[in-house]
């Protein structure tokens, strides 16, 4: 009997053993199908949010100055979810941030939802086009590249590139195939290299393909044949930048017959000094050449790159409240930003080949910042210019525009003083020239005759979607630049 009792305790206690573990399981997929299904519907509601960023990505990009998804309203903007058999399963909130004046980022959040159930998510990202600033170099002519080169950023010419330095982005043109002013010979690709082995001629029908491989030179590769970058569309935006700074910025008027233009000294202090240059440096014995510059332009405006002699001060200004300087006649710019950023246009209207204007910098223009918070954008009408009496170590930050000229150096000859030859310049930001650019001159034998001995170019990246003010845009296509979820 006691034999029994035994069997059926051991019996009982297994069976409810059993019960425990199959009842736990059972709570244990119930508990874990449960959060399957939550994930699951998490996930369905990121799909949706992630929907309404790519839909005004693309609203935008067919309309980029529509900021109230074409209701002209206040948002947020909702928007119906359906699924491939057509049944709605959820929504997008849009909540749009417009840029601030002059720039191009826009902030979206928006939130996915599913009908049948709470679960909701969040996503925020930042948009913006792309400057001209993308570029490190972008020329409108032929352009040489000397050994010991290294740049960093994409360099762009409408016309042919001879690169013998190293390249750490791309290298493009919008020819397939030129003739190197720099030599004699056959047609050559459009960017090519001298660099040991010699780029082989191109064959009778080139073709952008047949490119040789070159990583030694050109370690992100190189382009033939790509679109052309349009220069002409920046007097449109000189004259909308005169308007601007007729607003609510500084506008300096043409100076006078009898005086040269005006010396901006930009101060880390929130101020900017005016003086009106009245007389500049010349020299007797002093011979000036510069064939990539308008010979046309007469006394006042070619040699405006020389020093000044006699200036008076006019006043003291705040910075614009919009970012925007325009003087209608040369300017002197040089001095120190500090968390600003400005935008300084040199021009003349009605267009007149001898009374373009130039933008000249003879002392260091410089930032305080160097995280994005400072830029400076100059654009002139013809050349931006390097002056005689330019400092020896000289210093330029910024993003340099020469709509119709060039970005350079006139070559000085020995009589012009000690100063016809220089030390080292340095530019961080972008060159963007129409005609080809340079600070040094060599002779026929390939020996430093004038300008500075060094040059070193650095791209500051910051400026690809943090240009100065109104800026002009290498792109009308918004580009997701930051993404994160909530």
């Amino acid at each position: 009997m006691k034999q029994k009792a035994q069997i059926v305790f051991y019996i009982l206690f297994y069976l409810t053993l059993t019960l425990l573990i199959f009842s736990g399981s059972i709570l244990w997929l119930q508990t874990y199908l449960s959060f399957i299904e939550k994930e699951v519907y998490k996930i369905l509601a990121l799909n949706i949010a992630e929907s309404g960023i790519e839909y005004y990505r693309w609203y935008l990009n067919h309309f980029p100055r529509d900021f109230t998804d074409g209701t002209g309203q206040p948002g947020p903007y909702k928007h119906d979810f359906y699924n491939r058999l057509g049944e709605k399963i959820g929504e997008f909130e849009l909540s749009i941030y417009p840029p601030e004046e002059g720039f191009s980022l826009v902030k979206i959040i928006s939130l996915g939802k599913l009908v049948n159930s709470k679960v909701s998510k969040k996503v925020e990202a930042l948009l913006g086009r792309p400057s001209l600033a993308k570029y490190s170099v972008l020329v409108d002519d032929n352009i040489r590249f000397g050994e010991g080169t290294v740049v960093y950023g994409e360099v762009h010419s409408n016309k042919g590139i001879r690169f013998d330095g190293t390249a750490y982005n791309l290298i493009k043109s919008s020819l397939l195939t030129y003739q190197d002013p720099d030599h004699t010979g056959c047609e050559e690709w459009a960017v090519h290299t001298h660099v040991n082995p010699v780029d082989p001629c191109p064959p009778t029908n080139p073709d952008p393909n047949d490119l040789p491989l070159r990583p030694d030179v050109f370690k992100a590769g190189r382009l033939v044949g790509v679109p052309l970058q349009d220069f002409a569309g920046i007097s449109q935006d000189l004259a909308y930048y005169k308007t601007l700074a007729k607003q609510n910025g500084i506008y300096l008027d043409f100076s006078g017959v009898n005086n040269y233009g005006y010396e901006l000294i930009i101060r880390p202090d929130g101020k900017i000094d005016v003086y009106l240059v009245r007389r500049i440096v010349k020299i007797p014995g002093c011979y000036i050449s510069d064939p990539y510059t308008d010979p046309n332009g007469g006394e006042r405006y070619s040699l405006s790159s020389w020093s000044i002699s006699q200036k008076s001060f006019l006043r003291t200004y705040n910075y614009p409240q919009n970012g925007v300087i325009f003087v209608e006649d040369n300017v002197w710019v040089s001095g120190q930003v500090n968390n600003k950023k400005i935008l300084i246009a040199s021009a003349k209207f009605p267009e007149n080949s001898a009374q373009m204007t130039n933008i000249i910098i003879n002392s260091d223009l410089k930032y305080t910042n160097y995280d994005g918070r400072d830029s400076i954008g100059l654009i002139a009408q013809r050349n931006i210019l390097i002056g005689l009496k330019s400092s020896d170590i000289l210093r330029i930050d910024g993003v340099l525009v020469a709509q119709k000229g060039r970005i350079g150096r006139h070559y000085y000859s020995s009589g012009c003083g000690p100063e016809y030859k220089r030390e080292k310049i340095t530019i961080y930001g972008s060159l963007i020239t129409r005609k080809r650019y340079g600070f040094s001159w060599v002779n026929n034998q390939g020996n430093w005759s004038s300008g500075y001995r060094l040059r070193e170019l650095t791209y500051n990246a910051d400026n690809l979607y943090f240009p100065p003010p109104y800026f002009p845009l290498a792109s009308e296509f918004y580009e997701i630049l930051k993404w994160k979820e909530f």
